[in-house]
């Protein structure tokens, strides 16, 4: 009897349990009828709205520790970067979800809102160096663009509508308290059911398309977020096909990367963090020691030194110019000074010129520290802005002995030369171009916030910089190529001669743009007047 009623309740229990699972997966079935099997056809993608999920469709690396930690670094400092690399190992054991928050906390708790400016500044960059030339073709195809996000969102949104076009960018909110970022996560929820969001992939905007809603994403997650359940069509990837996506071309940026900001060089992944912290003490020395060895010792002395200390230096002289060290080391003639116009890299520029020329030369600043002036090994001299001035200084200092000119205004990192101010050309009846090309593998001697006196430090503590110095061919600035000119038309004659020596695009952006893009001012740093 009590096998009986064993046997019937066990029999009960099983076609319950078989009806369960059939119904799950029925619904598994019907929820997942809509995925479809990576490459998309993107021939009707113009009349739909694309669903992009920016970490499994987009970039070609799923981990944000790297993008984390360039918050850490960049908006909290070393500390806060090496707090968050010492928890990696933490975060590995963690869900997705917690490692997400706890990577919040650490880098945003305390940051002040209005003056975090890495989503438009720092952060583009090293989007745009991950995204995958496949994933991009699926973005600029689509109708209408919605990017989803598991990162913040000021993360992300600069990247993605600045750079890439996107409409509707949906990410995770940062809760605010006192103006500072508290460090916690709004629920998902408040983001996702907003009404921007609504009105780009409801049934409305099917209708006004002609089209439906398509999903992309990876197999990892991307399906099982909130937003694939509007889509007709659900596009997944795999890791293994993300590893042979290539890299985007700069030529197909939407915009233009010519400005960014930032000291680090590097993709910050948890190892190149490492290699980085490990290397710190080595490079503060290094450091100290190559800036005494610049300040204290003459030219012929201090460029084998620091050469020999992984300092690379690259001069180039034009082999049939006057220009060239017979006749320029060595002391020139004070009523033929010459005038050095020069790209702007960093604040080194005209003393790795003095440098290769193997005598002090002047040179012109506008906005540069009382520091970096205090410890310059050449003679600078500030300029006003105000036009009529500054000639007069120059023309002055002209007087003096060789001159050098910065005419951008501003330092450019990117293959770009920004718009040459004329005033140089009104000076003297010839210059000497000089293309300037500095390139670091760990951190970058320029910023546009901090402590700026501290750029040529950063330089020099990279483990090998380098620096190329070439000398152009003298041009005249009261004709080209036998017709008279104008000095604008010198100026920019002179841009397109250094842009063509270095392989670089000549464009019309000025300091202000950079400054107003990057510091949200103009750049300019307010001191006392000084008499020259």
């Amino acid at each position: 009897m009590a096998s009986k009623v064993f046997s019937k309740s066990f029999l009960s229990f099983y076609r319950f349990l078989r009806r369960r699972l059939g119904n799950r997966r029925s619904n598994t079935t019907a929820s997942h009828a809509n995925l479809q099997k990576w490459p998309p056809s993107l021939d009707q993608l113009s009349s739909q709205t694309v669903v992009l999920d920016v970490e499994g469709g987009l970039l070609r690396s799923s981990s944000t520790f790297p993008y984390f930690m360039l918050v850490a670094l960049e908006a909290g400092g070393f500390l806060r970067g090496l707090l968050l690399l010492l928890l990696y190992p933490l975060l590995c054991c963690l869900s997705q979800e917690l490692a997400l928050k706890v990577m919040v906390m650490v880098c945003f708790i305390g940051i002040k809102e209005s003056n975090f400016r890495l989503g438009r500044a720092v952060l583009p960059k090293f989007f745009l160096e991950d995204v995958g030339l496949e994933g991009y073709q699926v973005l600029k195809r689509g109708g209408r663009k919605v990017c989803l996000s598991g990162l913040p969102r000021i993360m992300v949104e600069g990247f993605l509508k600045e750079y890439l076009g996107v409409e509707v960018v949906v990410g995770r909110e940062l809760k605010v308290v006192s103006g500072y970022y508290s460090g916690f996560l709004e629920e998902k929820m408040e983001v996702e059911e907003s009404l921007e969001l609504k009105a780009m992939v409801g049934e409305d905007e099917k209708k006004e398309l002609g089209g439906g809603v398509v999903g992309f994403g990876s197999c990892s997650k991307s399906s099982q977020h909130h937003l694939f359940s509007l889509c007709q069509e659900v596009h997944l990837v795999s890791e293994s096909e993300k590893s042979n996506w290539q890299v985007l071309p700069r030529e197909e940026y939407r915009k233009a990367l010519v400005f960014h900001d930032g000291r680090l060089a590097f993709r910050p992944t948890p190892l190149a963090t490492l290699g980085m912290f490990i290397w710190l003490p080595f490079g503060l020395t290094l450091t100290i020691f190559r800036s005494v060895v610049f300040l204290l010792l003459p030219y012929r002395i201090s460029i084998p030194i620091v050469t020999f200390t992984g300092l690379k230096n690259r001069l180039i002289f034009p082999s049939n110019s006057t220009t060239g060290p017979s006749t320029t080391y060595g002391q020139s003639n004070r009523s033929h000074s010459h005038l050095y116009v020069c790209n702007h890299r960093t604040l080194l520029d005209p003393i790795y010129i003095s440098a290769a020329l193997n005598k002090h030369v002047t040179a012109v600043t506008y906005s540069v520290s009382r520091i970096s002036e205090v410890l310059s090994p050449i003679r600078t001299v500030r300029l006003t802005r105000n036009k009529e001035e500054d000639r007069r200084r120059m023309e002055k200092l002209l007087r003096q002995g060789d001159l050098v000119v910065c005419p951008e205004g501003t330092t450019c990192r990117e293959p770009y030369l920004l718009r040459f101010s004329p005033l140089f050309a009104e000076l003297t009846d010839e210059i000497i171009p000089v293309a300037l090309v500095t390139r670091v593998n760990m951190f970058y001697g320029t910023s546009t916030s901090g402590l700026k006196f501290l750029d040529p430090f950063y330089f020099l503590m990279n483990p090998c910089p380098q620096y190329d110095v070439q000398f152009l061919e003298k041009i005249p600035t009261s004709s080209i190529n036998g017709k008279s000119c104008s000095n604008y038309e010198v100026a920019n004659h002179v841009q397109s001669e250094i842009g063509r020596a270095l392989g670089f695009e000549p464009t019309t952006l000025t300091r202000k743009d950079k400054y107003l893009m990057l510091a949200g001012n103009e750049g300019v740093v307010k001191t006392k007047s000084k008499r020259h």
